[in-house]
């Protein structure tokens, strides 16, 4: 029938004895405080362990990077040394400063002439290597490289000026003032151009006189202006 229950079979717990748990930690030879001593640190650990890596990865997560921050800020904030910079001397200072050192070790002062001794010393010392060198680059010069001095050239008379003018002043002893007319055409406007110059000649013998006409030739200088003297005269004054 629907309404009769079906009585439930209870299941038979065997109870432990407790003289068999008392047996049991005999034989193991521990006490129950010694049990519960060694089974709480385990537990503790157990509890401990994962609070352990939460702070070491809450500290790896954010120390490294505060430090590097101030690291990177110390950095940027100090100055960087700079390479000192090379002094820049003249080349008349560089000599002023060594005569300077040369001049103070050497202790006691020298008379000009101990002075000028040392620098003659010096200057042939300097020449004794350079003609020394000189000879060596002519003999590694070859023969046929080398140019002999060519003989001068006989001097051969050549073929005087010669001018002819009217004497203009004969005041002067020996000299004589001639002056020398000149025409010639222009080069571009074809018109022809007059000029004149004067000449200081040379009169030996006091011949020609003032309105003469007479031919002139160069010379040696014989004095500041007198560069011409007297070949003949051409015609005499009326």
């Amino acid at each position: 029938m629907a309404d009769e229950e079906t009585p439930v079979e209870a299941e038979e717990i065997p109870a432990q004895e407790p003289h068999a748990e008392a047996q049991s930690d005999a034989a193991s030879g521990a006490t129950p405080a010694e049990e519960a001593a060694t089974e709480a640190p385990g537990e503790d650990a157990a509890a401990g362990e994962p609070a352990v890596e939460t702070e070491v990865e809450e500290d790896a997560g954010q120390e490294p990077v505060g430090v590097a921050d101030g690291e990177a800020a110390a950095d940027a904030a100090a100055p960087r040394p700079t390479a000192p910079a090379a002094e820049v001397v003249h080349p008349k200072e560089r000599r002023r400063r060594a005569r300077q050192r040369a001049s103070s070790g050497a202790g006691t002062p020298r008379s000009p002439q101990e002075r000028q001794a040392e620098r003659d010393a010096v200057r042939a010392k300097v020449a004794k290597v350079r003609a020394e060198r000189r000879r060596k680059e002519r003999e590694r010069k070859p023969a046929a490289a080398r140019v002999e001095p060519a003989a001068p050239a006989p001097r051969v008379a050549g073929r005087q000026k010669a001018r002819q003018g009217i004497v203009i002043s004969d005041k002067a002893e020996k000299t004589i003032t001639v002056r020398i007319d000149i025409s010639r055409r222009h080069r571009r406007y074809e018109k022809i151009v007059r000029s004149s110059k004067t000449l200081h000649v040379h009169d030996e013998k006091n011949e020609a006189h003032e309105g003469d006409l007479v031919r002139v030739i160069e010379t040696r200088p014989l004095s500041a202006t007198k560069r011409w003297r007297l070949a003949e005269i051409l015609e005499r004054a009326r």
